[in-house]
């Protein structure tokens, strides 16, 4: 009997381990199928977060040629702007040697110019003295004479006096006539 009965047992036990084992079945399966929807959502999240970033990762490069376009356009701008100020640098080189150049001729020409002026001044002078001293040196009047050519001498108006005649009569040049003068008091 006991072997009936558990036999018996086992053929009640069996549909019921058969149940169980066609339920149980459907709930591995059912956990395997949710686990692979689970993965495939995860796998495609991942590959969503994937091609997010990669699509961030080319909008920055994308951001990032854009602002290295801006700067050598900007380094570029800056190249060009200095070689122009170059240039006017150059010409304004130039523009200041051409007014240096002409400062110094009409620095040149105004000493030359003065010097004349300076001389004519003296010439003037020392013929007005020469006119004194031969004034009073035919009026006699040597000490008067004496006392002009003293002044003359002071003055260095000696070397001013014209050496040339200036008509073409046989009297002497202002030079000769004061050298004529001076031997004739000293």
């Amino acid at each position: 009997m006991s072997e009936r009965n558990g036999r018996r047992l086992q053929q009640r036990e069996r549909p019921n381990l058969q149940h169980q084992a066609e339920h149980a079945r459907p709930r591995r399966s059912n956990l395997g199928g949710y686990l692979i929807v689970l993965f495939a959502v995860a796998f495609l999240l991942l590959l969503l977060a994937y091609f997010q970033q990669q699509r961030l990762s080319d909008q920055a490069a994308t951001d990032a040629l854009k602002q290295s376009s801006s700067a050598v356009q900007s380094i570029q701008n800056l190249m060009d702007e200095s070689a122009k100020l170059r240039e006017e640098n150059e010409a304004l080189k130039a523009q200041i040697d051409g007014l240096r150049d002409s400062m110094d001729s009409m620095t040149e020409m105004y000493e030359t110019e003065s010097a004349a002026r300076s001389q004519q001044d003296a010439a003037v002078a020392a013929m007005d003295y020469f006119w004194q001293i031969d004034e009073a040196y035919v009026r006699q009047k040597y000490t008067l004479c004496k006392q002009l050519i003293q002044e003359m001498k002071a003055m260095g108006y000696e070397g001013a006096l014209p050496t040339t005649k200036a008509t073409d009569n046989d009297r002497f040049c202002p030079l000769d006539r004061y050298m004529e003068i001076y031997n004739a008091l000293y």
